[in-house]
């Protein structure tokens, strides 16, 4: 809701400078308003200061103040409420489909793909205001974390819950992720359906080809952007882990399957992108924003309230006081 003060007849402010001129003329006249008769010694008057002589500046003021305020009233001054209510009937749906696999604890992207990639997808997410979004997370199985939703709520706390565990069976099966992705959003009444894949290494696991469900993405009219994180050569990634459980790292190289995800993006009408850096999954996701766009429509709605009675009747009185004045206190006078 957004308040705005506005005049309706702005130029009439313009009579304003009438005010300082009104003023002026006051001043310069003031001796020509006023009988006066020289005396060659006026000490016996230095004493007695009339009342009369006192209240006169007043009626000056009382019109040059119903003046300013006449001149305010005829610029129509308006309290405008303006409320917004956005609507987007033609929105998107959008899966995000996340490599949870232990190899995502990589610290080549700070402080590993995992989180960069939360902290990333976000932002990207607070910024589709009117779309709906799921999350769905494989490694060697897959399963969905959130139901598509517009409850951008639901689906940050979603996010930030992701994690590498070792209660889902490891390995990376893309073709998983991608057919739980496509069962979740084949039904969507959206214009447009959208799965973002990211993974960080090759499809190694599970039991559907990957490009058996980019098949059946395009049959239901779902276009894919896949993602391939990691950086170009070695990275410091899980080779093990120890008595407790944790970690161990080693350099090891990066293995990203391009070709397969540069198939799977062009089978369905998407776009394939490489992060080899957090700036750059920025980047991505900024590219994705861009090329995602929903239809939003904007209905203003304006109550409008007239505000020149304000000014209107104060000026009026101050009129009702100057004439009466006029004629009984200063009715011999002015």
């Amino acid at each position: 809701m957004i308040l705005k003060i506005e005049f309706l007849n702005p130029d009439f402010l313009w009579l304003l400078a009438l005010i300082p001129i009104s003023v002026l003329w006051y001043f310069y006249a003031k001796n020509y308003k006023s009988n006066s008769l020289n005396f060659s010694n006026s000490k016996a008057f230095s004493e007695s200061k009339s009342f009369i002589v006192w209240m006169q500046p007043i009626m000056r003021i009382i019109r040059i103040m119903s003046l300013g305020l006449i001149i305010i009233a005829l610029a129509r001054p308006q309290i405008i409420d303006v409320s917004t209510r956005i609507k987007s009937n033609k929105g998107i749906d959008i899966i995000i489909a996340i490599d949870v696999s232990a190899s995502m604890l990589a610290k080549d992207l700070k402080p590993n793909r995992l989180e960069a990639l939360k902290d990333v997808a976000s932002s990207f997410i607070k910024s589709r205001l009117t779309d709906r979004i799921g999350l769905v997370v494989y490694a060697g199985e897959s399963y969905t974390k959130t139901p598509i939703t517009s409850d951008k709520s639901i689906i940050l706390r979603s996010l930030k819950e992701i994690e590498y565990n070792t209660i889902i069976e490891g390995g990376t099966a893309i073709g998983m992720g991608l057919a739980t992705s496509v069962n979740r959003i084949k039904d969507s009444k959206a214009r447009s359906k959208v799965i973002i894949l990211l993974t960080d290494g090759v499809n190694n696991s599970g039991f559907i080809d990957p490009l058996t469900a980019a098949e059946l993405a395009n049959e239901f009219g779902i276009k894919i952007y896949t993602i391939g994180l990691g950086t170009n050569g070695m990275a410091l990634s899980p080779v093990g882990t120890d008595s407790r459980g944790r970690p161990n790292y080693a350099n090891t190289k990066v293995e990203i399957d391009e070709k397969l995800l540069k198939e799977i993006a062009t089978m369905t009408g998407g776009k394939y992108f490489r992060a080899t850096n957090k700036n750059k999954l920025k980047e991505i996701y900024a590219d994705i924003d861009s090329l995602e766009k929903s239809d939003i429509e904007e209905f203003r709605y304006y109550n409008i309230q007239e505000k020149y009675r304000m000014f209107l009747l104060p000026a009026l009185v101050l009129i009702a006081i100057e004439m009466i004045l006029k004629f009984t206190i200063f009715r011999s006078f002015i």
